[in-house]
């Protein structure tokens, strides 16, 4: 997810690149990277896997039978796997070839080049390997800004990048926000609610953009790509840039990799659609594996509630046999509790829910 917390997920002390760990003949993993307390796969690399399922976007926005088919399995598909591929989404393969070519050019750069962009103390946004509790850290380096509204931008970050990185940049967020209006619009219609009450809650949301590295590991069974936890955020739209896979999910209990379609997008239910839709969806617990030969470069939009806006059941969902499962909150309330706490797994959503009528806020 690209929206973290200065305490858990803040830049680290002094600035670690794992780009530059990763260089030369012979690697030493830094004990800060060392991660013993990973949950063994069920399922290897190698070993079939069960796939997630593939929802078509021509087929849900077309106006033939086809979109009733496909908004029913994306429906369950929310239901029962919060995480799915997306193809047909229309975006062009020349645009993503182009913002392929721009991302790992970007990660090219001279180590100088990219401290321009550096996580500034008590930061979460910019360029640098973000500590997570404990001081413990991820084998990846990203690049976080916040793109939505404007004029939450940061001068130093967007608008500094080199400029054929940004104007690509620009095209492909253009394109992705398009499609998250469509995919929580079909989503609205599969719940039963009123498009409008979606689209009010989430039309020109916080978006954050997060560009990822990480380099080969010789040893990837000791580290982490990126933690186990679920978003906190209304949907993610991930690009796997140059098709090398890493992703893992949590289903019923077991861990195991996907294999991801190149052409696909992976989307998946973050915490607060969880809650807007009162328990409906699902959000997906998921992680990413470090690689011991390649390396993998990917992109993930999150979509968020408009500035503003309480995160809590959609109230055309809450009637006397419907009751409320999860508290109501502002959404600045509810990024502010979650910074404060110690985040790993689905706990915060945990802490957002009403158990046996009571507030489980305390």
């Amino acid at each position: 997810m690209a929206l973290s917390n200065p305490k858990d997920f803040g830049s680290s002390p002094s600035m670690v690149s794992v780009q530059e760990l990763a260089k030369g003949p012979t690697i030493t993993i830094p004990q800060q990277f060392v991660r013993l307390d990973q949950e063994p796969l069920s399922f290897s690399f190698t070993a079939p896997s069960p796939p997630i399922p593939t929802i078509d976007m021509a087929r849900l926005v077309s106006g033939d039978d086809d979109r009733d088919l496909e908004l029913e399995k994306l429906h369950s598909t929310c239901k029962d796997w919060g995480i799915f591929q997306l193809v047909n989404h229309g975006v062009s393969s020349s645009l993503l070839d182009k913002l392929k070519h721009k991302v790992e050019e970007f990660y090219r750069l001279p180590l100088e080049a990219k401290m321009k962009y550096k996580m500034m103390p008590g930061e979460w946004e910019g360029y640098g390997c973000r500590s997570r509790e404990g001081g413990k850290l991820d084998w990846v380096d990203s690049l976080n800004i916040i793109t939505n509204p404007v004029h939450r931008r940061k001068p130093h970050l967007f608008p500094e990048l080199p400029s054929s990185l940004r104007n690509t940049l620009e095209s492909y967020l253009s394109e992705l926000q398009k499609i998250a209006s469509k995919l929580l619009g079909s989503m609205a219609k599969a719940l039963g609610i009123d498009v409008k009450e979606m689209m009010e809650f989430s039309d020109d949301g916080m978006q954050a953009v997060r560009l990822a590295y990480y380099p080969p590991c010789p040893k990837p069974e000791l580290v982490m790509g990126l933690f186990p936890h679920s978003d906190i955020t209304l949907i993610n739209i991930l690009h796997q840039v140059n098709g090398v896979d890493g992703l893992q999910i949590k289903k019923d209990g077991l861990w195991f990799p996907l294999n991801i379609n190149p052409d696909a997008f992976v989307v998946n239910v973050g915490d607060i659609l969880q809650i807007f839709s009162n328990g409906v969806y699902h959000s997906i617990e998921h992680k990413v594996s470090a690689n011991a030969e390649k390396e993998r470069f990917s992109i993930t939009l999150s979509i968020n509630p408009k500035p503003g806006a309480d995160v809590g059941p959609a109230p055309s969902l809450i009637n006397p046999d419907s009751p409320p499962l999860f508290r109501k909150v502002g959404l600045e309330q509810y990024f502010k509790d979650y910074f404060s706490r110690k985040p790993s797994g689905k706990a915060y959503l945990d802490h957002m829910r009403i158990q046996n009528g009571q507030d489980n806020s305390a």
